[in-house]
């Protein structure tokens, strides 16, 4: 059986850590040449690009902020005319504070709606437009269980990543008629440094929701991702798919 995205073109918001490295990972070994951005750390996505290319595919590291609307256009211009396009888009870069509302501050809360929210436009709109010239394409977004349930995380967080969830519904019936699919995941805790961000007591509870016990691992949900945005999941559209290991609340 062949890879599950043998010959796909993919972008990986924030793909240096977390969740996103491990798609960028697992996508790359199902076949898929693999581009992603970075905030900071040349280090680390140096290190990514050499696991990309171990696979035998293209990597491309681009050090532009989710929110630089003229630097992902230009990101976007970038790898089209070296890729010839762009098969898979996964908005996966985001970020959480640990705040409470009632002492939640103005900066923080344009801090987190402005980067998981306006980021949602930024890398999309160049992505999006290029698939419906191509008439064909993936989007995948990353957002969390916060969104559906009633969890002790951040209200800002929480906000953002339901405004993931209407964002996905609403484009997945435009982008249908394009043959562009648009689907999310809502996330439970997994273990990345943006989960240890989280207070300790949230994540001690997290023990008591889970039937596991335990923290998600990055590879889980990225196995099942690789499949989300293949050929081989073709009448899946709009869908928010929850993968939280059984959390109870």
């Amino acid at each position: 059986m062949s890879l599950l995205l043998e010959g796909k073109r993919a972008f990986i918001s924030g793909g240096t850590r977390g969740i996103g490295a491990a798609m960028c990972d697992i996508f790359a070994r199902e076949g898929a040449d693999v581009a992603f951005n970075y905030h900071s750390r040349e280090d680390l996505a140096e290190t990514m690009s050499q696991k990309i290319r171990a696979h035998g595919r293209r990597a491309h590291g681009f050090k532009v902020s989710v929110t630089d609307r003229l630097g992902m256009k230009r990101l976007t211009r970038q790898l089209v005319e070296e890729w010839g396009g762009v098969d898979i888009l996964v908005n996966n870069a985001a970020i959480n504070r640990g705040d409470n509302f009632a002492t939640t501050t103005d900066r923080a809360w344009d801090e987190v709606i402005g980067t998981n929210v306006g980021s949602l436009f930024a890398v999309t709109k160049p992505v999006y437009k290029q698939m419906i010239r191509q008439r064909k394409g993936a989007i995948l977004n990353i957002t969390s269980i916060g969104a559906i349930r009633s969890l002790p995380t951040s209200v800002h967080y929480a906000t953002s990543k339901a405004a993931m969830i209407g964002f996905t519904k609403c484009l997945s019936r435009e982008a249908a008629n394009f043959n562009v699919s648009v689907n999310a995941i809502a996330a439970g805790i997994f273990d990345t440094e943006l989960a240890h961000t989280l207070p300790p007591h949230l994540l001690e509870m997290h023990k008591g929701w889970s039937p596991r016990g335990e923290l998600g691992r990055p590879e889980e949900l990225a196995e099942f991702a690789a499949f989300m945005v293949s050929d081989r999941n073709s009448f899946m559209n709009g869908e928010i798919v929850i993968i939280d290991g059984g959390s109870v609340t």
